[in-house]
């Protein structure tokens, strides 16, 4: 689909919502809306009367999706794009309104950031969070300094699961599909005395990846993942209650797939139709094209030789949350705890020459603790005040083996962040329609990195494994780094109502995004540190129920002014030895600016039938950017569009229910559509883009009056397109290619009791 044609379906689309739901008015008094519960604001509110551009995602919606992970929500929420990097699929990659995360590794810090039941996901590279038993999801747009604290300046995806009912019940799934997909999950709640309920939630998910490698002729990157978490809900009396939840998830996948997307005279390129020693099939055609955007094939095929093939995950999670309505206010505290492991191998060259490889070991933890109250002074003052502490620390082992090259580059990183602050926000009624609102966040934050990197020779007949070299301690060097960082944010706003279903708002937030020490060296002065960046934002938007709430019109405008706009550079450069060796910083834009528009719609024009749309538009640009590409020549690119920022997206859909015996068919159909882009590049190259994507997606489903059981048929993808998901460049080196699923299908049981 094209960006005409894109426009052209959601204008029909949008015109049919309102004409639809016009003439049905009178036709069925019953149908409406659901009422959607949020805690955008660190207080439960109608989804309606919160003064921020929010798009949430219900439990009924996610499990529609049928998909375990959060990359599904991309395209169906405005100007909002979910997905991992190329070499490393278990990190997150979330851009909003153009901003995104720009590198996985965790020295890069966050732009988006996934608050799971109110406790910050540090790390990126376990962002990813299984989806089962999930209450709703709530996309909160532009920078949330104020209450959600620093590295939130593009947003924050907030994830809230289902908590204990303290009376016994469940519910349970089981899914078959293609690539061998076997899916089940079992959550189970009970009561263990008049004070005490438990509830424990059973997730696995297993299924054959979608790439096939060419030296065995196995399927890549499958998927083996099994996590439990249990709850324990105490309620002593009226005024007080405490949540324990313990988490523990384990991933025993496949290697990360990487495609080879090199072209003639590139160091890594192997013409097509080479046939290795060992290898079942010659060498697949690459996906790129000099001078050419790439294009994803009819049939996906990568290549892994020499490295084992698998990533093992272990995530330990613990959150302890504790709400008592004092006489002094609304009292909450929450702490929570984190811990991972990630071990994982890949074959960076696609190819099945051992010619480029790296293997990656690392760990973490973090531990975090909030405290906030929250009162009303007079009967038209609201404040909540509170304080935030966070302790985080990681080490990443990186064993990179640059075989072109003949040199093995080991990378050795420990960091440690701490952060503290203390934050207020208050809401006055003027009147009984016009409010004002007004926020503040003092940061402060001190990291410590240090990377140690040696430098290995190739034994003798060269690197075919990834230890045995000759050390070369000439090229080791060690950089160290420690600064603290303050900062003062906040927010200011007024929203006024203009009757029970009808408001409009604006707001001034100044977001603030953590400087840092870059991880991954090939030269000291690499480590930095990168200053923080800076956001000025202003956002003008209206909610509206309307045709006694048969319809809702969501509307947001936004400007954002970006100042030390942080950029991931990666590049190949010679050491002494003349060897090339990989590299890495993070370099400060000196402005950008982004500002667009965002309209989500819904509708029920008759009791059975549910609409639904969404547009959205985002310019994306630097507005001062003298880029120093190398060391005698400077590039400037003002003007030139941020990387992850498509032009526009848009997305369609409906339900529909009918009477179908002694139950109810429900047919779903929609339809996410998402522009060109580029990203992994400062400076777009044609092989960088990534080209529009238009998904299908759909679901049928039926189930008894009671609803206690449901079976269903779904669909993702269906009509099967093949596109590129991500591309990193290295002009003159080698190209990094990953590919979107195809299509998926499968059949779903579900049973509550």
């Amino acid at each position: 689909m094209n960006i005409k044609c894109s426009l052209s379906l959601m204008g029909a689309f949008s015109c049919m919502v309102l004409c639809g739901t016009a003439f049905a008015a009178d036709a069925d008094q019953g149908a409406a809306l659901e009422t959607i519960i949020v805690t955008a604001q660190k207080k439960a509110e109608n989804l309606q009367t919160v003064p921020i551009a929010i798009s949430a995602v219900t439990a009924k919606a996610i499990e529609d999706a049928h998909t375990v992970n959060l990359e599904a929500l991309t395209g169906s929420i405005p100007n909002v794009q979910i997905g991992h990097f190329s070499n490393t699929p278990t990190s997150a990659t979330f851009s909003i309104r153009g901003m995104s995360v720009v590198d996985p590794d965790p020295y890069a810090g966050q732009t988006v950031t996934v608050v799971m039941d109110g406790v910050p996901l540090v790390f990126n590279m376990v962002s990813l969070p299984t989806l089962f038993d999930i209450d709703r999801i709530e996309v909160l747009k532009g920078p949330q300094g104020t209450l959600f604290g620093a590295n939130t300046i593009g947003g924050v995806v907030n994830i809230v699961t289902a908590q204990p009912t303290g009376e016994f019940g469940g519910k349970a799934d089981a899914t078959i599909g293609n690539y061998n997909r076997i899916d089940g999950n079992v959550a189970f709640n009970f009561p263990i005395s008049s004070t005490l309920a438990g509830k424990v939630s059973l997730m696995h998910h297993g299924q054959d990846g979608w790439v096939t490698n060419i030296v065995d002729g196995h399927s890549m990157n499958n998927q083996n993942d099994t996590d439990a978490r249990l709850y324990l809900k105490w309620t002593p009396n009226d005024v007080f209650n405490a949540t324990l939840i313990t988490e523990y998830d384990q991933l025993r996948d496949g290697g990360p797939v990487v495609v080879a997307g090199d072209t003639p005279g590139e160091a890594l390129y192997v013409a097509p139709g080479t046939l290795f020693p060992g290898s079942l099939y010659p060498m697949y055609q690459s996906p790129c094209t000099l001078g050419q955007r790439c294009v994803a094939p009819d049939t996906y095929l990568s290549a892994a030789a020499g490295v084992p093939n698998e990533e093992y995950v272990n995530i330990y999670n613990t959150t302890l949350t504790m709400n008592w309505a004092s006489p002094i206010g609304d009292l909450v505290s929450i702490s929570g705890y984190r811990r991972f492991t990630d071990d994982n191998y890949t074959d960076q060259d696609g190819t099945p020459k051992f010619g480029d490889a790296t293997h990656r070991d690392t760990g973490g933890y973090q531990l975090s603790q909030e405290l906030r109250d929250t009162f009303k002074p007079t009967d038209k003052l609201q404040v909540q005040i509170g304080a935030f502490g966070l302790y985080s620390h990681y080490h990443h082992e990186q064993n990179y083996e640059i075989q072109f090259a003949g040199v093995q580059q080991i990378t050795l990183m420990n960091e440690q962040t701490r952060s503290e602050s203390a934050f207020f926000q208050t809401y006055y009624d003027i009147t009984d329609k016009l409010r004002f609102q007004f926020g503040g966040r003092f940061t402060t934050e001190t990291t410590e990195m240090t990377v140690n990197i040696d430098y290995f020779l190739p034994p003798p007949g060269g690197i075919t494994t990834f230890y045995g070299g000759t050390p070369f301690p000439a090229l080791d060097f060690v950089s160290h780094g420690e600064k603290t960082w303050n900062n003062v944010g906040g927010k200011t706003g007024l929203d006024y109502k203009w009757n029970d279903d009808l408001m409009t708002y604006i707001y001034y937030a100044r977001g603030f995004k953590s400087g840092g020490f870059t991880g991954r060296l090939a030269l000291p002065t690499d480590i930095g540190p990168y200053n923080p960046e800076y956001v000025d934002t202003i956002e003008l938007g209206l909610k509206g129920d309307w045709l006694d709430h048969r319809l809702r019109t969501n509307l947001a405008l936004f400007y954002n002014k970006f100042k030390n706009l942080q950029l991931a550079e990666i590049y190949f450069t010679k050491n002494a030895a003349g060897q090339a060796i990989n590299g890495n910083s993070i370099v400060n834009a000196a402005q950008a600016k982004t500002q667009g528009i965002e309209l989500e719609i819904q509708a029920v024009p008759i009791e059975n039938l549910k609409l639904n749309a969404s547009f959205a538009y985002l310019d994306a640009k630097y507005t001062d950017f003298p880029y120093q590409a190398t060391v005698t020549q400077q590039i400037d690119l003002s003007g030139k569009t941020l990387e992850d920022a498509p032009k526009f997206s848009a997305s369609g859909g409906f339900t529909y229910t009918i009477q179908t015996g002694p139950g109810k068919t429900t047919l779903g159909l929609s339809d996410r559509y998402v522009a060109q882009n580029y990203e992994n590049a400062i400076i777009e190259t044609p092989r960088s883009q990534i080209q529009p994507t238009n998904y299908l997606d759909g679901t049928l489903d039926y189930a008894p009056e009671d609803k206690r059981w449901s079976v269903g048929l779904w669909a993702r993808n269906m009509t099967d397109k093949h596109y590129i998901a991500s591309v990193y460049d290295a002009p003159g080196t080698l190209g990094l290619v990953n590919y979107a699923p195809p299509r998926e299908f499968g059949f779903t049981v579900r049973y509550n009791w």
